[in-house]
């Protein structure tokens, strides 16, 4: 997973990491490879944006994983929400993220389930409360 490096080198703890993830980088990835990477990320406390989603049957077995490796101490979960594809033609860059240019693509948001305290998600908008512990 790659690192986010801070202009000030301040400590890491200071702040929330989010991992972006283009659909270039997973497209000759197995779906256990993916499911690893998004579960490494999260299991740091990193926020992972995937540009192209996971098919229904990859998060459902990213759902199994999670619920395998729950544990109260360390690992209580992940939120995740997903935008499905757009019908429209949006060329706009969050148009071509949220699936507008006529791809199977959608935007795909997963966090620690303990660090986001909300998750709010309608027509045109992912909105997370994300805490830093």
């Amino acid at each position: 997973m790659p690192t986010a490096t801070n202009a000030d080198d301040s400590d890491p703890a200071d702040g929330i990491q989010i991992d972006l993830i283009s659909g270039e980088r997973m497209e000759n990835m197995a779906t256990m490879e993916k499911i690893r990477m998004i579960l490494d990320g999260v299991h740091d406390g990193n926020i992972v944006i995937l540009e192209e989603g996971l098919t229904p049957d990859e998060e459902s077995r990213l759902i199994e994983t999670t619920m395998a490796e729950i544990n109260p101490e360390d690992f209580n979960g992940i939120e995740i929400e997903t935008y499905p594809k757009s019908d429209s033609k949006d060329s706009s860059l969050l148009g071509r993220i949220m699936g507008g240019d006529g791809s199977e693509a959608k935007l795909t948001v997963i966090g620690p389930a303990n660090r986001i305290e909300t998750l709010h998600k309608d027509e045109t908008l992912i909105s997370a409360l994300v805490s830093r512990s």
